[in-house]
Formats: structure tokens, sequence, C-alpha cells
């Protein structure tokens, strides 16, 4: 047989007599089961008038000698610090002093806006009753911080204000209410944002060598066949050395791209060479034994030749000019 833990009798003691009050006064409240409780025990919808006003309030209704101190009473932060001092409807803590048989209330989220940092515990005075006679100043008070926060809640039914007093409770608005599909993935995200960004410049910069590798892999075939038809120097080996050329441009361009420059030579010399080349089984898809075909064979042998030799001692002469100017930094 299950057991009752004695401490449910004294949490309960509060939340009873807070509710008997709350409701021999007119208060519509609803109470929160153990299983969405996350930091609040109660919602209440304040009335004037038998009428519902469009003031809602959450309450932590604690008991015990624990949250009694020298000067009156504290309310635990926990890990409620955000959710607290964040939500869209005031969150109130209540302290039920069981030997006295009274309550002591204090606006947590109003005092925990001044704060920057959890200060683990909120006190709660001695002077702040909450009673029979002191009701109506307390309802005052937490209705006149509801309104000048704009907090209010406005719904056709209970059920739907109740729904959105807990949505407010949390912190939660059409406009930043949480996508449950999407909200794993975005913690992710923002765990690694960092990493997320660099992977994120890396293959905008990679975008130009990808693009040149998809292109490379579709044409290859028709380059093959051009060659075969235009000269007898193996096929392969004269499109490799005109890809390895093109390939080694790009990621000169990528690693350019990583540090923030931009080659505009380079990419106008590889978008040219690769305009060219590829053109070529378009234009003549068999090849041919003529000039035509012969040019463009030779073409293709010697830019890469000459290419790469100009691209790498190009790019020397630029490094060592980095260099020099840092170092001139560095001395003086």
């Amino acid at each position: 047989m299950s057991t009752v833990r004695a401490s449910r009798k004294i949490e309960r003691a509060g939340v009873n007599a807070l509710r008997a009050l709350l409701e021999d006064h007119e208060q519509i409240v609803q109470e929160i089961d153990g299983g969405n409780d996350h930091g609040e025990d109660m919602i209440v919808n304040f009335t004037r008038g038998g009428k519902r006003t469009p003031y809602w309030i959450a309450i932590q209704v604690k008991s015990g000698k624990k949250y009694k101190r020298v000067n009156g009473y504290a309310v635990p932060v926990d890990d409620h610090f955000d959710e607290w001092r964040q939500s869209r409807i005031p969150i109130l803590g209540v302290v039920y002093d069981m030997k006295k048989r009274e309550l002591f209330w204090v606006n947590l989220t109003d005092r925990l806006k001044s704060v920057e940092e959890s200060p683990g515990w909120v006190q709660v005075a001695n002077s702040s009753p909450l009673n029979p006679e002191t009701i109506e100043q307390f309802y005052t008070e937490v209705a006149n911080y509801a309104g000048e926060e704009r907090m209010r809640i406005r719904a056709a039914t209970d059920e739907e204000a109740l729904n959105e007093a807990i949505r407010a409770r949390r912190g939660l608005d059409p406009a930043t209410a949480p996508n449950p599909l999407f909200e794993e993935l975005a913690n992710i995200a923002l765990k690694y944002e960092d990493r997320l960004k660099a992977i994120s410049r890396n293959l905008a910069a990679a975008l130009p060598m990808m693009l040149l590798i998809m292109l490379m892999m579709w044409v290859w075939p028709y380059q093959i066949r051009f060659v075969e038809g235009s000269s007898d120097m193996p096929a392969w080996l004269w499109v490799s050395n005109l890809y390895l050329f093109m390939f080694t441009m790009s990621i000169v361009i990528f690693f350019e791209l990583r540090v923030g420059r931009f080659p505009i030579e380079t990419g106008k010399w590889l978008w040219m060479i690769a305009a060219n080349f590829f053109w070529l089984p378009v234009i003549d898809a068999d090849g041919d034994s003529g000039w035509w075909g012969t040019f463009w064979i030779t073409a293709g042998a010697l830019v890469p030749s000459f290419g790469h030799k100009v691209l790498i001692l190009t790019f020397i002469r630029f490094a060592m000019d980095r260099v020099r100017k840092r170092r001139e930094m560095e001395m003086g």
C-alpha cells in the first residue's frame, strides 16, 4: 500500500488556507496539479462586483518552519528565476505560517526584475500579511501592477482565459510561443551557435568549388568524347590536367573567401576558362581532326601548365607582402 508524504499535509495547509481566503472574497482560483507545477501552485483571476476582471496572477505557496526567517519569511527561487521575472502575468509568493495561521505575500516578478542574477531567496516581510482585512489592499496593489505592466488577459470563456494565463506565466505569446517540432533543434543550434556560424561561412565560401565540381562531373564524359575525336593523346590525361587547374583555382578562392578577401581576378579567370572549355562539347560534341580541335587541345594543354605557375607565384607574392606588413606593424 502506498504511503502519503508527511510534508504533503504541511504543503496543502498553505494552499488550502490561501484558496479559502480568495474564494471567500469571490476570486476565481484554479489550482495547478503537481504534474503541471512549474513553480506556481495556482492561477487566480480577480473579480469585482461578481464579474471577471482582466487581471490574472499566478501564486507559489510555501508552508512550514523552513521558510521562517528572523525578520519575516522567504520564498526559494530555485531554477525559476528567468520564468518568474519574465512572466507576462505577476507571479506572487505566499508563505503560510502554520503556528500563527497567517499568510504573507510578495510580488516575485517585481522583486526579481530589479536584479540580474538569482538571489536564491526572496524576502517576505512581516508587514505584508494577506487576510480579510488586507485583501482589498492586496487586490489594489496587484491589479495596479498588472495594469501598469500591461499583463491583461482577455478571452471569451473561463477555459480560454485560463489557458492564456498559463501561456502568459511561462512568458509565451503568439510571437514567442515555441514550436515543439523545432524547439529542441533550436536549443542545439543555440548551444553550438558559434560553430554553426563558422560552418555556414565555410559553406558559403565553398559554394563556387561545389558548383564547379558538379559541372566537372556532368561534363566529364562529353569532354572525353571531344578529346578522343580531336586528338590521339590520352583523353583522361588531358581532361584531368585541365580539371586539376580549375580545381586548384577554386581552392585558392575558397581560402581567400574564408579570411574575408575576394580574389576577383582569379574568379574572372576561373569563370572564363570553365565557360570556354565546358562549352566545347556543346559546340563540337564528337570533336574533329581539323584546326578547331587541334587549337583547343593545344590550349587545354598549355593553359593549365602556365596557369599553375602564374597562380602559385602570384599568391606567394601576395603572402610575402602580408608577412612584411605584419612584421612592420610588430616592429613599430
